[in-house]
């Protein structure tokens, strides 16, 4: 069962930044900061993090998730992973334990990452719980491999919300629409 992920430290610099929104919007000077800034970070969490449409960590972030115990695969919701950061678990005495590093390996497939057990190792054994087992982890890519599209995706989105309404907004959104299509996650 896949449980809901939690992000634990968010990115701390976003995939576009506001001076890049200033040029595209062609605002001079800093009085539209606030108006920008949160336009940006809507455009931002529209596609970023596991509530978001892309199904993705854009930039490198960290996150939790709770599994019911041990299996074969501890399948993680969004891609891309860059690494574990720790698992632990709640054992039989229901005392919470961190798993050694050998113990589980960091792999992928075409479903995405996941925790597998390392080579020569078991799982232990673990309570009856619903978070008996969690996994944090680091997604995401720093902001310069944020890939160009969606880079230019959010832009979009920002000027579309920003420019006082008129026929180009829909012509806006829609651009934006295909520039984050190859990059949206769909089940398998």
């Amino acid at each position: 069962m896949l449980n809901t992920p939690i992000r634990t430290v968010a990115p701390a610099t976003t995939p576009v930044t506001l001076s890049e929104i200033r040029a595209h919007c062609r605002v001079d000077g800093t009085d539209s900061d606030a108006v920008l800034s949160a336009l940006l970070a809507g455009a931002v969490d529209y596609l970023d993090g596991y509530s978001g449409i892309l199904g993705r960590a854009l930039v490198t972030q960290t996150w939790r998730q709770d599994f019911a115990g041990f299996d074969t695969c501890l399948r993680l919701a969004l891609r891309p992973v860059a690494s574990i950061a720790s698992v632990t678990y709640y054992d039989a005495d229901g005392v919470s334990q961190t798993l050694a590093a050998p113990t589980y390996a960091l792999r992928s497939d075409a479903l995405g990452a996941y925790v597998a057990l390392g080579h020569g190792q078991s799982w232990p054994s673990v309570t009856s719980r619903d978070d008996a087992v969690s996994v944090t982890y680091i997604a995401g890519t720093p902001s310069a491999d944020v890939p160009a599209a969606i880079k230019a995706a959010i832009v979009l989105r920002v000027q579309a919300a920003f420019d006082p309404p008129s026929d180009e907004t829909g012509v806006l959104t829609r651009a934006a629409e295909a520039l984050e299509s190859p990059y949206r996650l769909v089940g398998v």
